[in-house]
C-alpha cells in the first residue's frame, strides 16, 4: 500500500484499497448447532490439508491442490466453490508459516471462508445469506445503520463467518474502496511512544497518554499467574480462565484505544486539510529484539504498528494523505540547527543553538520537518524550512525569531 517519492519518503499511493466490514449477528433462520458443525467440519478438514501441505519441500500450484484434494472434499459434501476457498486458505497458512520460520500451524478459531456463489449481502436488510454444504443460514448483521451504509454500493469479494468462544456470531466482508487523497495544505506528524503520542502541527506540540503500559501490565499480570502455577495452570479451569481473560482484555484496550485514536486524528487532519506523517517503523521489532529481551516485551503490547494500520485504515476511508517517513536520526538530530543532540535522561540539549526540549517533541518535530523538507518540492505552498527560512511559512518561524514550544497534554480523547 505504500509508493516511495525519495528514498526517504513513502507516500501511500491512491488507487483501489480494501476495507473490511466487521460485525456481530444473530442467525434469523437456522440453529447455532448446525452452524458450529459446518464449521467444526471446516476446520477439521482444514487443519487435515495444513497437515499434507507442511511435509512437503515445495508447495504445490493451485491446479495442483485442485487435482489433490477437490474429489476428497467433494465427497465429505462441500459445495464447489468452498472447496477452492478452503486449500486456497490452507495454503496461504502453509506459505506464511514458512516464510516466517514459524511452526505448523494449527487452527483453533471456528471460521468458515465463503465467495460470491455460496453468500449473500444485503446491506439494506443487514442480512447474510451462507451456504455450508446443503445447509442455509440466514444471518442478521447487529450494527449501525450509519456505519453499514457507507458500504453500499461497494464490491465485496468474500463473506467469512465464526462463531467465538462465547458463542457470538461475527461475519467479516471485504469490500473494495477507491482511495482517492485529497491535496493536503498542511502537515500533522505523529511520534508514537509507550506512554506518549506526541501529534506536531507546525505550531504547537499536543500529548495524549496511551493505554499501552495498562495492557503491559495486564499481560505481566497473566505472566506471574503463569509461573507460579507453572505446572497447574493448563490443567486448572480457573487459573486458565484467568490468564484467557488477563490476556483478552490486555488485547481489548489495546485495539479500542488505537481506532479511537486514530478516528480522532483523521478527522482532525480531514477538517484541517493536512497530510499526518508517521515513521517508517517496519524493521523496529527484528532490531530491538536482537539487542534486549525486555525491550521486545515491551513491544509486545507497545502497539505501535496496530496504531500505524489503524490510522492507514481510517485514512483510506476518508481520503486523508499518509506519509511514511524514514525514522533515522528523528531523536537525535537538533531541529533548528541538524547538530547533534545531548541528552540528559529525556531532555535534548543543543551545544549549538541551546535550544532545551524532552525527547518526544525532538521527535514529533524532526518527523515533521523531514516531510517539509522531502514533499516540498511536489507542493510549493508548504514553502521551505519552517524553522530556518528567511521568508515566512505558516506554521514556521523566522530565521531570527526564538522558538517557543507550545504543549498541552491530553488524558482522553
Amino acid at each position: 500500500m505504500r509508493g516511495c517519492t525519495t528514498s526517504l519518503a513513502m507516500v501511500v499511493p491512491r488507487g483501489e484499497k480494501i476495507l473490511t466490514l466487521r460485525a456481530c449477528g444473530v442467525l434469523v433462520d437456522g440453529s447455532l448447532e448446525e452452524l458450529r458443525e459446518e464449521l467444526y467440519h471446516t476446520r477439521r478438514v482444514t487443519q487435515y490439508i495444513i497437515d499434507c501441505l507442511w511435509e512437503l519441500d515445495k508447495l504445490p500450484s493451485i491446479n495442483q491442490l485442485h487435482q489433490m484434494f477437490y474429489k476428497m472434499l467433494r465427497r465429505q459434501g462441500f459445495r464447489a466453490h468452498q472447496c477452492k476457498q478452503i486449500y486456497k486458505y490452507a495454503r496461504a497458512i502453509v506459505k506464511s508459516a514458512k516464510s516466517n520460520g514459524g511452526r505448523k500451524p494449527v487452527l483453533k478459531k471456528l471460521t468458515a471462508r465463503l465467495d460470491r456463489y455460496d453468500a449473500v449481502v444485503d446491506l439494506e436488510k443487514q442480512l447474510i445469506i451462507v451456504k455450508l454444504r446443503n445447509r442455509v443460514f440466514k444471518i442478521k448483521l447487529l450494527h449501525s445503520k450509519e456505519y453499514i451504509r457507507k458500504f453500499f454500493g461497494r464490491k465485496w469479494y468474500e463473506v467469512i463467518v465464526g462463531i467465538d468462544g462465547s458463542g457470538r456470531i461475527w461475519v467479516c466482508i471485504p469490500f473494495r474502496w477507491v482511495y482517492n487523497p485529497y491535496s493536503s495544505k498542511r502537515v500533522i506528524s505523529i511520534d508514537i511512544n509507550l506512554r506518549k503520542v506526541v501529534v506536531y502541527n507546525g505550531l504547537c506540540v499536543r500529548r495524549f497518554d496511551t493505554r499501552f503500559t495498562e495492557a503491559l501490565y495486564l499481560k505481566h499480570l497473566a505472566e506471574d499467574v503463569q509461573k507460579c502455577h507453572s505446572y497447574v495452570w493448563r490443567r486448572n479451569r480457573k487459573w486458565l480462565g484467568i490468564i484467557r481473560a488477563l490476556h483478552r482484555r490486555s488485547r481489548n484496550i489495546v485495539v479500542d484505544w488505537c481506532r479511537k485514536f486514530a478516528k480522532y486524528i483523521v478527522l482532525k487532519a480531514r477538517r484541517t486539510r493536512s497530510a499526518i506523517v508517521l515513521e517508517d517503523l517496519e524493521e523496529l521489532w527484528s532490531n530491538v529484539s536482537r539487542k534486549s529481551s525486555s525491550l521486545a516485551d515491551k513491544l509486545s503490547r507497545f502497539a505501535y504498528h496496530k496504531l500505524q494500520q489503524a490510522i492507514l485504515t481510517k485514512a483510506v476511508e476518508y481520503n486523508v494523505p499518509i506519509v511514511f517517513i524514514d525514522p533515522k536520526n528523528t531523536s537525535t538530530m537538533c531541529p533548528r540547527c541538524e547538530y547533534r543532540l545531548f541528552y540528559n535522561y529525556k531532555l535534548a540539549i543543543c551545544p549549538r543553538c541551546n535550544l532545551i526540549a524532552d525527547r518526544d517533541t525532538v521527535g514529533a518535530m524532526n518527523i515533521y520537518l523531514k516531510a517539509i523538507k522531502y514533499l516540498a518540492p511536489c507542493h510549493g505552498s508548504w514553502g521551505t524550512h519552517p524553522m530556518t527560512n528567511e521568508s515566512r511559512v505558516k506554521g514556521g518561524l523566522l530565521k531570527d525569531e526564538p522558538m517557543t514550544i507550545h504543549t498541552k497534554t491530553y488524558t482522553s480523547i
